[in-house]
Parts: C-alpha cells; sequence; structure tokens
C-alpha cells in the first residue's frame, strides 16, 4: 500500500547533534512533523521514521507488532550515531515508550531524552480482554486527534488493529522492565487533559527511571498530540533548550525570515 499523503518520514542532515523523533501507535510523522522542522531549522540532523504497518491504512498493522516498530527506531538510532557526535531521542505516546527503551538499551550513546505524553501501560478492561478479544474482533474505535486546538487534527487510523494492540500490550511490559535502566536527562512534557494516557503512566515512569536530572512540564491547554495543539511551540522551544544546555552550540538559531520550519527538507 502506498503511504498517506503527509505520513511520509522526515529527514534532515544538519550539524552533529542528532534528534531521533518517534510516532505513536497507529499514527504517523504527521504529529511530529512540526516538531522536527523546528529542529531542522536549528541546524539540527534530525530523523522520524515511518514506523512498520503506519501511515498506509490499519489493516497492514495486525500483521506489525512492537518488535518491528522498536527495530525501526533501533536502525535510525544506530545510523544518527554513526553521522553524528551527540544524539537524543524523543517520542510521543507510544514513541515515549520507544525512545526510552533506546536510551536504557543505548546507554551512553545517548545524551538526553524527551517525552510528550509517553505512554507506559494498557489501562482497563483493554489490559485482561485483549488476549482474547483480539480474535474475535479484527479491530475498535481508533484514538488519533485528540487536540484541543481547533482545526488541528492528527492523520492517524480511525480503527485500532487489536493483534497490533496485544503486542503492543507486551512492548509496555517489557519497556517497564526496562525503566531503571534510564540514567540520561529527563525531559518529560504532559498534558493534564489527556484522553489516551492518564496521569498515572508519566507518574510510573518518573518513579522509575534513574535519571538524576529530570525535568517535568505540564501542557495545560493541550489535549493528548500536544505536538499539534496549542502548547506545541513551547514542546518545541523547551527541547530546543533541554538539547543546547546539554550539548552547548550545537543549536543554531535561524536566519531571519526563515521562521520555524528553516529550510528542512523532507517527506
Amino acid at each position: 500500500m502506498s503511504v498517506l499523503p503527509g505520513a511520509e518520514p522526515f529527514r534532515h542532515e544538519g550539524g552533529e547533534t542528532g534528534v531521533l523523533l518517534c510516532h505513536g501507535f497507529t499514527g504517523s510523522p504527521q504529529s511530529l512533523r512540526p516538531w522536527a522542522r523546528y529542529l531542522a531549522a536549528r541546524d539540527l540532523t534530525v530523523a522520524l521514521p515511518l514506523l512498520p504497518g503506519h501511515g498506509t491504512r490499519w489493516q497492514d498493522m495486525q500483521v506489525t507488532g512492537w518488535q518491528d516498530w522498536y527495530a525501526e527506531v533501533d536502525r535510525e538510532l544506530r545510523s544518527l550515531r554513526e553521522r553524528c557526535a551527540r544524539v537524543f531521542v524523543a517520542g510521543l505516546s507510544m514513541g515515549g515508550a520507544l525512545a526510552l527503551r533506546l536510551a536504557a538499551k543505548h546507554g551512553d550513546a545517548v545524551l538526553g531524552v524527551m517525552v510528550v505524553n509517553p505512554a507506559n501501560r494498557m489501562h482497563g478492561v483493554a489490559q485482561h480482554a485483549l488476549p482474547v478479544v483480539r480474535h474475535l474482533l479484527p479491530a475498535t474505535k481508533g484514538i488519533a486527534s485528540d487536540i484541543a486546538k481547533p482545526l488541528s487534527s492528527e492523520l492517524g487510523y480511525d480503527r485500532v488493529p487489536l493483534h497490533a494492540a496485544h503486542s503492543l500490550r507486551s512492548y509496555f511490559r517489557l519497556a517497564d522492565g526496562d525503566l531503571p535502566q534510564v540514567t540520561q536527562p529527563l525531559l518529560l512534557l504532559r498534558s493534564p487533559q489527556d484522553h489516551v494516557v492518564p496521569p498515572a503512566d508519566s507518574a510510573r515512569i518518573l518513579g522509575r527511571v534513574s535519571s538524576t536530572d529530570v525535568t517535568e512540564i505540564l501542557l495545560e491547554q493541550s489535549y493528548h498530540v500536544a505536538t499539534l495543539d496549542h502548547d506545541a511551540d513551547r514542546i518545541f522551544a523547551e527541547s530546543v533548550a533541554f538539547i543546547g544546555r546539554l550539548a552547548p552550540g550545537s543549536v543554531r538559531e535561524p536566519e531571519p525570515g526563515l521562521g520555524k520550519e528553516g529550510t528542512a527538507a523532507g517527506g
């Protein structure tokens, strides 16, 4: 199947500091593209891959699982490390869980972690019913576009494939067990009004990581997909400040007139 317009991956070759961005479950690079362009405009090397099974049709996700999604971001991280002296990982929702495990597994090769409304586990009936229900129903109602900002929307599936959701459930358990291995500086931004991921997920992540340099920021005006919401500019600015603090001299402000998106090319 062809990739949906707007769901294409984004890559930009900039300076010696790289950032890997990981999108969320049933979503696409579209949800993080403005963030990627903001970083690229500041001379950072940026990789925003399209995860397997995403960005086409939800049926394509049924034959993928967490091993496929994690392998893709792991490959991108290794590629960034070959080109960059310093590398950061970042993600939204499930992408946050992917970024945290990358940090746990790659250790000192990752300089810092930035996550927005990171997911950590399944909640409610889903966590108990999925092993059985996935054999009875192919999919359930989608979770895309939880956004407060009018006229802003996320390019994601309108259905959640249940075989893939069951795999995500398994991944959450694995990733949760790896959290104590996360020692890097952590920037966690979360929306108190999130209709997809509850505050308990961020609280558990903050309680289990071994990082001593931790910053938590509340996104009061946004829902789950905060990177496309009212607080998007704050997310972008805080992430650049975080990178600049840990890797001095790596961020170059764009020339006047270029705007937030700079000269980045991708998609």
